[in-house]
């Protein structure tokens, strides 16, 4: 029996804007834990008090969500945080000098970067995604949660459900119980696995990180090994809604932020020092330009996904 949905009305003080906050979410077009549905968007979640799946829907100003599950009413207690309540954009202001920054912040005046408060849900990705490219992570992170995570709450058990096919993502304790030759066969190595387990056990220390300053959680996550700055910054701007926690390391951003802002592709001292006078605001830079499309033209063959496993063989296209 489908037990029915809370349901709660709120309205923000800014418009929403759902795609981009949602899209930051999702580890790709196959990611089972996150759907678009018509205008609005589906979310499986671990809550504190347990599974959740959300439907969210936003016009202007004004947003409608029913949640099913044990969490149900964490996820709509915490929903004007995961939609940006909580980011102050007003210190935010984009140099002259930097015409296509002030273009992107006129095109998307109510960006705001919202915070899932579920740490363990964002590091766990983060770790998959280290090091290679963003099809081959993805790729990986399905296979895992449809293998390894539950059904979510609610009305997924009908074919011709939206909900169909959606995980709630697995728990931390089932994470820590994946034998590693499945993860080989997803085709994520030890490099990336290790480091994944090892968060994984330690769960309830990450999710404390929430209480901490920025700075304090940014340098607790980097105490963990195998967790370097890139990884950091990929937690904290979804977990803690950092919007200053840009992502150094990346093989793109800094090039697309320095190729926008300079038309040149510099590394990333270059564009550290670029991004200096939006201290605070880096991510929200980062995120600006990326929403307005901003990326230096491509050049030369893509790069060629390892297929050296079968999970990886059989998902090739």
């Amino acid at each position: 029996m489908v037990i029915g949905p809370d349901t709660r009305t709120i309205v923000l003080d800014h418009d929403v804007m759902l795609d981009s906050i949602m899209l930051g979410l999702r580890r790709g077009s196959g990611d089972p834990t996150h759907r678009r549905i018509g205008n609005g968007w589906l979310r499986a979640s671990r809550t504190p008090s347990g599974p959740v799946l959300i439907m969210i829907g936003a016009t202007g100003r004004t947003v409608r969500a029913r949640a099913w599950g044990d969490g149900a009413q964490w996820a709509l207690d915490q929903l004007p945080r995961l939609l940006g309540a909580d980011d102050d954009p007003s210190g935010f202001r984009p140099l002259p000098e930097h015409p296509p920054l002030v273009e992107a912040h006129r095109r998307f005046p109510y960006f705001r970067v919202g915070r899932t408060e579920r740490v363990i849900e964002a590091i766990l990705p983060s770790c998959i995604e280290q090091v290679v490219t963003g099809k081959e992570a993805f790729r990986a992170w399905r296979l895992l949660v449809t293998e390894y995570g539950e059904v979510p709450p609610g009305p997924g058990g009908d074919p011709d459900s939206p909900v169909y096919g959606m995980r709630v993502p697995p728990a931390p304790e089932t994470w820590a119980r994946v034998p590693s030759w499945k993860f080989l066969m997803a085709g994520v190595e030890q490099r990336r696995s290790r480091p994944l387990v090892r968060a994984a056990g330690r769960a309830a220390a990450l999710e404390r990180t929430l209480a901490l300053t920025f700075a304090d959680a940014d340098r607790a996550l980097q105490s963990q090994p195998g967790i370097g700055p890139w990884t950091s910054a990929e937690v904290r701007q979804r977990a803690h809604g950092d919007p200053d926690a840009w992502s150094i390391g990346d093989y793109h951003v800094g090039r697309a932020i320095t190729w926008a802002l300079t038309g040149e592709k510099l590394d990333d001292d270059a564009c550290t020092e670029l991004l200096e006078p939006y201290r605070g605001h880096r991510y929200r830079v980062q995120a600006l330009l990326g929403m307005a499309g901003h990326t230096p033209p491509r050049r030369g063959p893509r790069m060629t996904l390892p297929t050296h496993t079968p999970y990886a063989t059989r998902g090739r296209s």
